[in-house]
């Protein structure tokens, strides 16, 4: 278990994430058979209503899941982009007990990345203060439309964001972050308000922003924070181990990423369920 957060500013966040996850991975787009990633995509597009929401002097599109008058969770992306997994973990959270409304904003205005390389380019140019924007719009439309309380989670560059969303959304009642932290450039962790818990695996090795070295860094900010706190580390397990859709574990596998824990899994969404309805009822 650990405590409260710190955050990162646009450009330098995108070099650190990429360089990061891209020099530890290579995955070929032939890799993956293209009819399971489209198979698995149109079944998970299916189940969404698409919106657009407006804020500043921009629009983006984003997609909306589960019961109307429920809470709310605004779930961010991966750095592939609104893909077939953020869409599954979106469906997932919203089947949860007792129900929750979800909503994912689509951060890259429509582009998905089919490779490390494509995604790696997606996130350099990922405009992280404009980011942080979208989610606020996101959090106040769904309390604009029903929903009386927000959270925010997301994996990866999304678990950053969503920990980042803690000091710079104030509309935000609740946070949950899968592996990834930011730097303190586009926040400080010392200012967070909304309660975050945070999961990463042991196996984890993008040194710096998900391996067990910054989860602990993470917690020991979050105790000067103040704000209410948990760190969990999953022991046997690497990044991105809530991926477990067929496409999914074979990407990872084609990534180096063999570990399968559907215990780790499980006890993860639970905590996730636990927090999200203790602080979003």
């Amino acid at each position: 278990m650990i405590g409260a957060v710190a955050l990162v500013s646009s450009s330098s966040s995108s070099r650190f994430f990429s360089s990061s996850i891209g020099k530890a991975y290579s995955l070929s787009r032939s890799s993956i058979p293209s009819f399971s990633r489209f198979s698995v995509r149109s079944m998970a597009d299916s189940a969404f209503k698409k919106i657009q929401i407006q804020r500043d002097d921009t629009t983006f599109d984003a997609y909306v899941v589960g019961k109307d008058d429920s809470p709310g969770v605004v779930v961010i992306q991966e750095w592939w982009g609104v893909d077939f997994e953020i869409k599954n973990h979106a469906i997932k959270i919203s089947q949860l007990e007792p129900g929750f409304k979800a909503l994912i904003p689509d951060l890259y205005r429509g582009k998905v990345g089919l490779d490390t390389a494509e995604a790696q380019h997606l996130m350099d140019g990922l405009d992280w203060p404009g980011a942080i924007k979208d989610i606020r719009a996101s959090v106040n439309w769904l309390k604009a439309n029903g929903s009386k309380k927000v959270g925010v989670t997301g994996m990866c560059m999304g678990g950053a964001l969503a920990i980042a969303s803690s000091v710079l959304v104030p509309e935000v009642d609740a946070v949950v972050g899968f592996y990834g932290t930011p730097s303190s450039e586009l926040a400080n962790l010392a200012q967070a308000k909304a309660p975050i818990q945070a999961h990463f695996g042991e196996l984890d090795n993008f040194a710096g922003f998900s391996d067990v070295t910054a989860a602990k860094n993470l917690e020991e900010k979050l105790k000067v924070s103040g704000v209410a706190h948990e760190v969990h580390i999953y022991p046997g397990n690497g990044h991105a181990f809530l991926n477990r859709s067929p496409e999914g574990v074979s990407r990872r596998k084609s990534m180096g990423l063999s570990d399968e824990d559907e215990a780790a899994v499980e006890l993860a969404w639970s905590r996730f369920n636990s927090w999200m309805k203790h602080y979003l009822a």
